[in-house]
């Protein structure tokens, strides 16, 4: 815990519960041993969006579809999200978790490696995007369909948009990577908040007193919250909240 965990408990005690769906998906996911946003770090999402009232959120790293279906909870009648993930196991889960949620109708599942998912919303032509997956109709499109080549294209125009909530909860040492291309697609006044940033407090530390086999996402994290303080394109600050957040904003 970053934050002291008796104070931790105590603040999460005021907290008011989940929806029954959200709880059962979240009760799911600690059993299964797969990583979600903690209670302290669902609390400020749920605040961001009331405060921000995004239309379009973009979020990068789906898992099973907990913090996807959390965020659509609490996120504006008006707003949609578009979701990112690659590994098929969790695509699975996702897509039979993203379906039941209450918002499904409002979902896009972009399948494919972030980064080659990013740079196809960019409209870069090395971008690629494996399959799109609408939880509304349990429907699947793909690039070579020429059946639904028209529902595709409008797809492909509409993700292409830039969205004003981006939340990055990917493959840690890639955020760095990553940063170039979200930049793109994060307009002025835009909302970018990073997950899992401060690494159970070991990003104070120095490199060398890092397992060896963790150094390489250790030196990649202090970069990137480097480049996300000194960008004069973003106001950034970082909170101790989960296992570390960061809320940029776009000023120019």
């Amino acid at each position: 815990m970053i934050v002291n965990e008796r104070i931790a408990a105590y603040i999460n005690s005021l907290e008011g519960e989940l929806p029954e769906n959200l709880q059962a998906l979240e009760q799911q996911a600690l059993k299964d041993f797969v990583p979600i946003i903690r209670k302290d770090a669902q609390s400020l999402l749920r605040f961001l969006l009331k405060v921000k009232k995004p239309k379009r959120i973009l979020e990068v790293g789906t898992a099973v579809g907990f913090s996807c279906s959390l965020l659509a909870e609490y996120m504006p009648s008006d707003c949609t999200i578009t979701t990112i993930e690659k590994f098929p196991k969790r695509v699975e889960e996702a897509k039979k978790n993203l379906s039941l949620a209450k918002r499904s109708k409002d979902m896009v599942l972009l399948i494919g490696d972030a980064m080659d998912v990013l740079q196809a919303l960019n409209g870069k032509k090395e971008g690629n995007i494996s399959e799109i997956y609408t939880p509304y109709d349990n429907k699947s499109y793909f690039e070579i369909d020429d059946v639904n080549s028209d529902k595709i294209a409008e797809l492909n125009k509409s993700l292409s948009e830039p969205y004003d909530f981006i939340f990055m909860d990917a493959a840690k040492g890639q955020y760095m990577n990553f940063l170039p291309e979200i930049m793109d697609l994060l307009p002025l006044d835009g909302l970018l908040i990073t997950d899992n940033v401060l690494q159970e407090g070991s990003i104070a530390d120095s490199k060398y007193s890092i397992v060896r086999r963790d150094r390489t996402i250790h030196v990649r994290m202090r970069e990137y919250l480097y480049a996300l303080t000194h960008m004069e394109e973003l106001d950034t600050v970082i909170l101790p909240v989960g296992d570390g957040m960061t809320l940029s904003t776009r000023v120019k």
